[in-house]
């Protein structure tokens, strides 16, 4: 480490509140525990959990970095004593645990993976949150298997088409809701897009499934979902809830239609999870998603690229929902 610099910039969350009160400021460099890696950041991206812990609504657990920052890419610079999957030198993609808004980032190696040679940096710098997400609420959780079906709520969000770009490549078929047309075209070649603004996505499944409805749903919407999530889901169907963008509260539902269904509903959120259940969900992307990115079956969406110095403004195209995939901060254009 004797070559590496004694400071670094990172972005300062001031103060709750709007996409201004990110601030970029100095502190020392991150002290690597024995099963860390120090990256050097490349590119990191941007994610709503990131927005809701600027607004004072998600915080970081107690004793982890109040910097955000949930994704990076970039070069291994050093590495604890007992690291043993990574060198010096390597090209890694990290789910952090904080932090990632910084010019160097401290990572568990189990929450790292080699950069896929297909993939630029602001590219994998996209993959982390949303495939670890992905994977572990749509094929762990979620139990989705190839022949049968899949409805992802919010299709054009970076986890929206992360789950359909996936399951497109895994020749599994999915439906999903977006807000505009434009999304429905930009989407048409993956799934069947539904505009919720002007079509009942409840009535176009049940048509097409002929009244059959879906296995697995991902919902990112909420309690304005759930009765009509519940009318679509098959027998033995699975709900996987993952936010609540449509409310927390699910009025007036009948919990006999979810006997009935022996439907299967869930909460899932990855901050919770411990770095061996990470490292699990790591590996599976390894054996099972990576080689499709390599061969170019699946590959991350960016909406938008954004400088450093314009973490302000990628925010607020974050809170706008205009944006199909994902967002991201590349620091070689700084």
């Amino acid at each position: 480490m004797t070559d590496l610099p004694t400071r670094m910039k990172h972005i300062e969350i001031s103060e709750p509140g709007d996409p201004d009160v990110l601030k970029i400021t100095e502190a020392d460099l991150p002290e690597i525990k024995d099963h860390e890696l120090l990256i050097q950041v490349k590119a990191f991206g941007i994610n709503r959990p990131d927005v809701l812990q600027r607004m004072g609504l998600y915080p970081m657990p107690k004793g982890v970095t109040p910097i955000p920052g949930l994704e990076v890419a970039g070069i291994v610079v050093a590495k604890g004593s007992a690291v043993s999957l990574f060198n010096i030198g390597d090209e890694v993609c990290a789910l952090t645990n904080g932090g990632g808004y910084a010019e160097f980032c401290a990572v568990p190696e189990t929450q790292t993976l080699p950069i896929p040679s297909s993939l630029s940096f602001e590219e994998a710098a996209v993959v982390p949150e949303t495939y670890f997400t992905v994977w572990a609420n749509l094929f762990d959780i979620g139990g989705l298997t190839t022949g049968e079906t899949a409805l992802i709520h919010g299709g054009a969000s970076g986890i929206g088409t992360t789950a359909l770009s996936l399951c497109h490549a895994m020749g599994i078929k999915t439906f999903t809701t977006v807000g505009t047309d434009d999304k429905v075209q930009a989407l048409d070649a993956i799934t069947t897009a539904i505009n919720y603004k002007t079509d009942n996505f409840e009535d176009v499944i049940l048509e097409q499934t002929q009244k059959q409805g879906v296995d697995v749903i991902l919902d990112i919407v909420g309690g304005k979902y759930f009765q009509q999530n519940m009318n679509v889901l098959k027998r033995d169907g699975r709900l996987v809830i993952l936010g609540f963008m449509g409310g927390r509260f699910a009025k007036d539902f009948d919990l006999q239609q979810l006997i009935l269904k022996r439907a299967k509903v869930t909460g899932s959120t990855m901050r919770a999870r411990t770095d061996e259940e990470k490292y699990t969900i790591a590996k599976a992307l390894k054996e099972k998603v990576w080689p499709l990115i390599e061969q170019g079956q699946c590959r991350p969406i960016i909406y938008k690229t954004f400088t450093f110095d314009q973490i302000a403004q990628a925010h607020t195209a974050m809170e706008k929902s205009e944006h199909i995939g994902k967002i991201v901060i590349s620091m070689s254009k700084t």
